[in-house]
């Protein structure tokens, strides 16, 4: 079913386009998260001496990525990309990486 019948089976049931809208996407982390596989490994699995992030606990990330963030953190560059991201997204990012197996 292509995008504009769903669009028109919703609006028939009552659902409004804003509350479409609002809804969350469901890859958002997965799709945020990719960036992260450039140094830490495909869905965080690190294969070198960069640290893995798959499996580790969602508060420990969304905390050091704001610590990045914010310069609390030193980093060489973690701390640009992390200023790259909303607090949502990070929040997102942790979720999709603490679940992910690990190496």
């Amino acid at each position: 079913m292509g995008a504009r019948a769903l669009l028109v089976l919703a609006l028939a049931s009552g659902v409004t386009p804003d509350a479409i809208a609002q809804q969350p996407d469901p890859v958002l982390g997965r799709n945020l998260a990719a960036a992260c596989a450039n140094c830490h490994g495909t869905g965080g699995a690190s294969r070198g001496t960069m640290p893995s992030l798959a499996g580790r606990d969602r508060a420990e990330i969304a905390r050091l990525m704001r610590e990045f963030r914010s310069g609390q953190r030193p980093a060489t560059v973690m701390h640009q990309i992390a200023k790259g991201y909303s607090d949502d997204q990070v929040e997102a990012i942790a979720a999709y990486l603490s679940v992910q197996k690990g190496k």
